[in-house]
């Protein structure tokens, strides 16, 4: 019993000195330089004239996105690539044959402190390689500890990188680097991405009485879409965000009868060496390196106030880290929110509309589990697409889930219940008491920039509207999450994605949530839904938002 309670006594006041630290770490980034990023960056140096997306095609007859835009946006996404097309998978990044060493590697090191680490890769047949672009996720971690940050990668376009992590608590900490991509693997899904969009196809039926017509859908009217003819196709065009969807015309019904929507199949076209390129067998594996035990010292100093979490705030690399699994932001002072009863007051006389993807339904599905007295309403529409709703009559809570729209890889829906982000928006009044979350890239991979541009531009000016006529309104964007790993979805189509949606709505004063990070670092496997234990750390750290004080 002694022993039990001398080991409690010793975790509480690890715990107690990892909080009381991370107030010296947050202060010490509120008045000293911080590392934050004046514009969105994909964390690679852009010095070489050889771009994997410098070749994407403008948007074409955009009101929104004039051509400086556009040109500031590639800057944004810029991201080295081979000189030359890859010709054999030997010449490829191999991650076997990579290696990483910790650079000045000390005895001892204090918390606030850095370490930084040298990666050098290697192609099949272990010669150096001589230019970047090679896709890596790095974090610093102790499993024991279940603590975990995430590490900014430079690459220095000669084949060598460089990772900086932030010492956050004390112990001991181990460094991870994984290949998750070899710049001959990004330089396949940048190409892809432009050149064949419809990778991914959808169904539309058209429905009159008991007659149904079952066409392919898409979101571009593409060569493989038109196929023969120039007036093969059916137009919808959304009359308030002018976001266009296309059929293939149905033998003998009209445009007009189109009522339900699908996903229709995956049809990618890769040839050998690609399709090697992209294997799993050599996608997102652990560079092999020394594994130096990171031994992080204690050090005391005074505690002072941080800033409370508000709209507007640039977040920071790192934007956070994990100890006992509950995440500490580095943003601002965030909370955590333990019990059904703390969540239901933090959401007292708040209507809070989500609009996404299936990882911000799991929101959705995380606070209608876990407060008690929030009931699901059955509103008998789909369990993927919604809407869903609930309610909390005690608490004045009324908290809706719904999909951001077309395109949309899921069950047969009516497409009466698929609305855009941008038009849900610009018919909602906003307020004090409103709460908008929304997030969008997952369904949006497999398509040339162009087309999530354009989807971001109408949301960023519905945003700007809703704000100009309620600024009291909290609006919330989820990031990106990792998890999927292959032509039709990989984490660097997933990242690019990411950088634009950061780079179109800084500025704004919106809330950015950066799953991105709390995914990367975690140490469940990667998966595109993240575990439970991530999800309750994302929606404690959004109504840290909603309720700061």
């Amino acid at each position: 019993m002694k022993k039990a309670l001398l080991l409690f006594s010793g975790f509480l006041a690890l715990a107690l000195y990892v909080s009381y630290c991370v107030v010296h770490i947050l202060q010490t980034n509120s008045t000293s330089p911080k590392m934050d990023l004046p514009i969105p960056t994909n964390r690679h140096v852009a010095l070489d004239s050889t771009n994997a997306v410098a070749h994407q095609r403008a948007p074409s007859n955009d009101a929104l996105i004039g051509p400086e835009k556009w040109a500031f946006l590639l800057k944004v996404l810029h991201w080295p690539s081979p000189s030359k097309a890859p010709s054999s998978l030997i010449e490829a990044t191999d991650p076997t044959k990579c290696s990483y060493q910790v650079i000045d590697l000390q005895e001892h090191y204090t918390i606030g402190g850095t370490v930084h680490v040298r990666v050098v890769t290697r192609d099949g047949m272990g010669r150096p390689k001589t230019y970047g672009g090679d896709f890596f996720q790095a974090k610093l971690h102790n499993p024991e500890l279940k603590a975990s940050t995430f590490g900014s990668v430079t690459d220095h376009l000669n084949g060598t990188y460089t990772v900086r992590f932030a010492l956050l608590w004390p112990g001991p900490a181990h460094v991870s680097v994984r290949l998750v991509h070899s710049s001959e693997a990004v330089w396949v899904l940048g190409k892809k991405r432009e050149e064949d969009p419809d990778k991914v196809f959808f169904h539309g039926y058209f429905v009159n009485g008991s007659r149904t017509e079952t066409m392919v859908c898409n979101a571009q009217r593409s060569p493989r879409l038109v196929g023969g003819g120039e007036s093969c196709c059916c137009e919808f065009r959304d009359p308030v965000t002018g976001e266009a969807w296309f059929c293939r015309r149905p033998p003998s019904l009209p445009c007009h009868t189109l009522t339900h929507h699908s996903m229709g199949g995956y049809q990618a076209k890769l040839s050998t060496l690609e399709t090697a390129l992209l294997h799993k067998s050599r996608t997102d594996i652990i560079v092999p390196g020394s594994d130096p035990v990171i031994d992080v010292l204690p050090k005391g100093t005074a505690k002072r106030e941080v800033r409370e979490c508000e709209p507007g705030l640039d977040t920071p690399v790192p934007a956070g880290f994990y100890f006992q699994d509950q995440w500490t932001s580095l943003l601002c002072r965030s909370q955590a929110f333990p019990t059904g009863d703390l969540l239901a007051s933090c959401l007292r006389d708040k209507q809070v509309l989500m609009m996404g993807d299936s990882t911000l339904r799991q929101w959705f599905s995380y606070l209608t589990s876990t407060v008690p007295t929030l009931k699901s309403l059955n509103l008998h529409t789909s369990a993927k697409s919604g809407p869903l709703q609930a309610v909390d009559p005690e608490n004045n809570i009324v908290l809706v889930w719904r999909a951001h729209g077309l395109p949309l890889r899921t069950d047969l829906t009516p497409l009466s219940d698929l609305h855009y982000i941008g038009r849900e928006l610009d018919g909602l009044a906003g307020g004090p008491h409103t709460v908008v979350v929304f997030n969008i890239w997952a369904h949006f991979t497999t398509y040339p920039l162009a087309v999530y541009a354009h989807r971001l531009a109408t949301i960023r000016r519905a945003v700007q509207d809703l704000l100009r006529r309620a600024p009291r309104t909290l609006v919330v964007i989820k990031s990106a999450n990792t998890g999927y790993k292959d032509v039709y979805g990989s984490d660097w189509l997933s990242w690019q994605l990411d950088l634009m949606l950061r780079a179109m709505f800084r500025g704004l004063p919106v809330v950015l949530i950066d799953a991105w990070q709390m995914t990367s670092c975690h140490y469940s496997p990667d998966n595109i839904h993240p575990p439970q234990v991530v999800i309750k750390n994302e929606v404690d750290l959004f109504l840290s938002f909603v309720c700061p004080r």
